[in-house]
């Protein structure tokens, strides 16, 4: 199964990476199998991507990491929105 991952604002300065297509042998995976699979890039993702620092969504609807995530949907990061 092949998914779309985006990311965005300081996160996709942070990883300097808009977006990548993630395959998984599986049919269905978690948004937090997901999350696993992009922080085994390397310390900078896994630091960017810990709990706390990233909210998530699929197919732009926010979700949980224990979301059910299938063939050619859109999982999406992005940091959490603060402000005054």
């Amino acid at each position: 199964m092949n998914i779309q991952v985006k990311f965005f604002a300081q996160l996709k300065e942070k990883l300097g990476c808009g977006e990548l297509t993630l395959s998984f042998p599986s049919e269905s995976v978690t948004v937090s199998e997901v999350k696993s699979a992009l922080s085994s890039k390397g310390s900078v993702w896994q630091k960017s991507l810990a709990d706390g620092h990233v909210l998530m969504a699929v197919n732009h609807d926010l979700v949980v990491e224990s979301f059910s995530v299938e063939d050619g949907d859109e999982v999406a990061f992005f940091p959490p929105v603060t402000g005054g």
